[in-house]
């Protein structure tokens, strides 16, 4: 199968890491191009980093948990409601259950995950923590389908 992709191309990376690549047929296309291009590429890399910059400052100024009443403080205005018990999180789903069933490594307590398709099919078993990629993650530990835990595995995650 031939390649529909230009045979010459240029790529040129800014300070901030954005890159911009430039694809012709010929040398002296490439040529037109790039002398065409280099101010509307220069002002566009500007714009496109400078607004990266603008999410990055309002994501660092944004409190990981916030509160309702730090929030309503940042707009001039008062929490008025309260609350009899304590509100942790934002999502309605429940925490996973840190039951019977749950394992440790080194690195934490362990995710339960069950796979509806796996390189053998369905799969269940206890996942590491640690990010993947760290050499020092921990062997993953299935369970069987002839082991008594199979029936009764509480997975934290469901996997299609």
């Amino acid at each position: 199968m031939a390649s529909t992709e230009s045979p010459i191309s240029i790529t040129v990376k800014s300070v901030a890491g954005s890159l911009v690549t430039l694809r012709a047929d010929t040398a002296e296309e490439l040529d037109q191009r790039v002398a065409l291009s280099i101010a509307s590429l220069a002002a566009a890399t500007q714009e496109l980093e400078a607004a990266i910059r603008n999410v990055l400052a309002v994501n660092a100024a944004v409190p990981p948990n916030p509160t309702v009443a730090s929030i309503a403080t940042s707009f001039g205005a008062t929490d008025v409601v309260t609350h009899t018990q304590p509100i942790d999180s934002f999502s309605s789903a429940p925490a996973p259950s840190m039951g019977a069933g749950s394992r440790n490594c080194p690195h934490g307590t362990m995710t339960r995950i069950h796979g509806l398709t796996g390189k053998f099919g369905p799969y269940k078993g206890y996942f590491c923590p640690a990010k993947q990629g760290d050499p020092s993650k921990c062997t993953t530990q299935y369970i069987k389908q002839n082991q008594a835990e199979w029936n009764s595995f509480q997975a934290d995650q469901t996997k299609a």
